[in-house]
């Protein structure tokens, strides 16, 4: 089929929701992706921070083969040696004493979930979050979310939601109240511009939850899995949160998520939440495949070196253009004066996939096992793109 046959079908019959550079992607082995024309791109989007194995990773290919010849999927009313493994895997990976986990399909369900465990478990209603938090499109997460213009087309929305400044703590105290559930916040906030939490603050915000009877939910759906250096970025500033969301990178590209869970929780009443597809058999092969690479190949170190070499190499670009670089580890944003899509454009035309992150920020999330060389024409491409200083 055709270039133009494809994005002719997508466009009649797809709903239109998405907009969509005319590229039509069919393969990717590493950091690499291919369009139907066969030009090659470097890929510094990793499908929205899912891919941190990169495309096609033989570890994830080799489970699913392995698993998909066994069971691909059992229902959570019965045991299965994959998800118990998983689950197992889990807890010995997040924090201490975060023991339990649900299973579930993506980040915004992960969210769901921990929004509708927290009110369980404190009997309380409000929930506060960040202005410019990112956590989800289904009605739960798009209430704690930021944005106005994902939230405005669906209102009225979930009710007790208050948003505060993201990084000042003064303001958490403020918003704490007899009625507060939990405070639900990202270490590193992506859609809202690539934005990295003083670690000052997230401990101040912890504590205050510990002090109040509230509970502390950490959204690491796009920090999670090495991305920023560390298995979780919570490790970069010592945290313990009471509820733990992941999802993206955590099956090496299959949909997953899930909430893992502290002591604080409690015992939550059977049958209260549920998902069909979570924890199925060959997501939880996957997953336990791509934990095991990730440690394996030191993946979270190696995001820390290349992503500190990545974001000296962007700061080291002269355009007054540009307002701020800045990230953690392969999460990197580049602050623009203006909108970002003509820039996101130009890199495509060179061979550079990347992503905005709100208007006027360029987002590289590429794979943990982008080279160095990469790295370094990735760098080359964006200076061409931006004006010059005169």
């Amino acid at each position: 089929m055709h270039t133009e046959e494809i994005i002719d079908l997508e466009n009649r019959h797809g709903s239109g929701l998405y907009p969509q550079q005319p590229l039509v992607l069919v393969r990717g082995e590493g950091a690499r992706v291919w369009d139907s024309e066969g030009r090659e791109y470097i890929d510094c989007s990793a499908a929205h921070g899912v891919a941190n194995l990169g495309h096609a990773h033989p570890a994830v290919v080799q489970a699913v083969k392995d698993q998909v010849e066994r069971l691909i999927i059992s229902p959570n009313s019965f045991y299965n040696d994959q998800r118990a493994r998983l689950l197992a895997e889990l807890a010995r990976i997040a924090p201490a004493g975060l023991q339990r986990a649900f299973l579930c399909n993506s980040g915004a369900e992960a969210v769901e979930a921990a929004l509708k465990f927290a009110r369980l478990s404190t009997g309380r209603p409000k929930i506060v979050s960040a202005m410019r938090g990112f956590h989800g499109r289904t009605f739960g997460a798009l209430s704690v979310t930021w944005r106005k213009e994902y939230r405005r087309p669906f209102e009225p929305l979930v009710p007790g939601v208050e948003f505060i400044p993201y990084n000042r703590a003064d303001r958490v105290d403020q918003a704490l109240d007899d009625e507060t559930a939990a405070v639900i916040l990202e270490v590193v906030q992506g859609e809202g511009g690539v934005i990295p939490g003083d670690g000052e603050y997230l401990r101040a915000v912890q504590e205050l939850c510990c002090q109040r009877g509230v509970l502390f939910i950490v959204d690491e759906v796009q920090t999670g899995f090495g991305r920023t250096g560390k298995m979780f970025a919570l490790e970069h500033h010592d945290l313990r949160p009471d509820l733990l969301c992941v999802a993206k990178a955590m099956a090496g590209g299959l949909p997953m998520g899930a909430v893992i869970m502290g002591p604080r929780v409690g015992e939550l009443p059977k049958k209260v939440h549920g998902s069909t597809f979570g924890g199925n058999p060959l997501v939880c092969a996957a997953a336990l495949a791509t934990i095991r690479t990730i440690e394996e190949e030191r993946l979270a170190e190696r995001a820390a070196a290349v992503g500190e070499r990545f974001l000296a190499g962007l700061r080291a670009i002269r355009s007054p253009e540009v307002r701020e670089v800045r990230g953690l580890g392969l999460m990197l944003g580049m602050q623009l004066k203006s909108n970002s899509a003509r820039y996101l454009a130009a890199l495509a035309d060179r061979g550079v996939l990347a992503l905005g992150a709100g208007a006027t920020v360029i987002r590289f999330l590429p794979p943990l096992v982008i080279s160095e060389e990469d790295v370094e024409t990735v760098i080359g491409h964006v200076n061409e793109v931006l004006p010059r200083d005169t």
